[in-house]
């Protein structure tokens, strides 16, 4: 499989989820934050792999349907932690931002070429 622009944006999306998550245990923000916002932000990505594998295009439209459900959580999570100080590295939410809207683009896509 040749990677996607997609797949490679949310892996790389994951993985700042995770180096996140290494910086705010190291200044005790709440563990369920922690957790939530770490299975949400590597969720994106791993649906999005999901898809490609999909039986079918209407199975691949519902799992980057999941992935944007996940990838918009994830920019919860990323605002809440802005907001509350926890965290201040605003370029996450930006490359969260940038992720969601490709899988927008790509849903729209694949809608039309259901048709």
């Amino acid at each position: 499989m040749a990677e996607s622009v997609l797949v490679i944006k949310s892996k790389v999306l994951a993985l700042d989820v995770i180096n996140a998550c290494k910086d705010l245990r190291a200044v005790k923000c709440e563990g369920a934050l922690i957790n939530q916002f770490l299975r949400s932000g590597t969720s994106v990505g791993a649906n999005i792999r999901e898809a490609f594998y999909a039986h079918g295009k209407a199975d691949f439209i519902a799992k980057l349907q999941i992935a944007l459900k996940e990838c918009s959580e994830t920019e919860y999570w990323i605002e809440l932690l802005l907001e509350s100080g926890y965290y201040n590295d605003k370029s996450l939410l930006n490359r969260c931002t940038e992720v969601k809207r490709i899988l927008v683009a790509s849903i729209n896509t694949a809608k039309e070429n259901l048709k």
